[in-house]
């Protein structure tokens, strides 16, 4: 998709090649606003599709609410991890609903969704500060929902919660 490819685009062409850490893209935060409004967006159209049958195959969900003073006594790396994770979850559950939807509207948001949270899943995995890189098999706490709209709430919460304080921490380090 063209956002999600200009995001990890944008993203790489601004990573430092010495260490991976990320320097003007995170310092703009038009940026992650934008991507806020899209994640916005694509729920709210998601709600506009015709009546969207319940998930024979319930989604597996990552639960993605935390608390600010939790968040701040993380390292960068430890926050990037548990995001990695998140939507790891996210992209599972969003690629399994994509095979239960026919309709057409309900299709294409989840496909769009999937382009943009794989897009981040990407970005994250281009910078890390400890040695070795992200590996599957993290277990963030989850739940499951038979209902679409659950996807796209829990991607819109990811995104306005944990990625945008995770590119405002980057961006306090980064953005001097």
């Amino acid at each position: 998709s063209p956002p999600g490819l200009l995001l990890l685009t944008s993203f790489l062409l601004h990573v430092k090649e010495d260490r991976a850490s990320p320097t003007r893209l995170v310092c703009d935060n038009r940026l992650i606003q934008k991507y806020i409004v899209e994640a916005k967006d694509m729920e709210k159209k998601v709600g506009q599709c015709q009546a969207l049958p319940a998930l024979r195959c319930p989604a597996v969900l990552p639960l993605v609410d935390f608390t600010f003073q939790q968040w701040k006594s993380k390292s960068n790396e430890t926050k990037r991890r548990e995001i990695l994770c998140d939507l790891a979850l996210l992209l599972g559950a969003a690629a399994g609903a994509q095979g239960q939807v026919s309709d057409e509207c309900g299709a294409r948001q989840l496909s769009q969704l999937y382009r943009h949270a794989n897009s981040f899943f990407l970005l994250l995995q281009t910078f890390s500060w400890e040695a070795g890189h992200w590996e599957p098999g993290c277990s963030p706490h989850s739940m499951e929902q038979t209902h679409i709209s659950s996807i796209f709430l829990t991607y819109r919460q990811l995104v306005q919660g944990k990625l945008r304080f995770f590119f405002y921490d980057l961006a306090k380090v980064s953005c001097k």
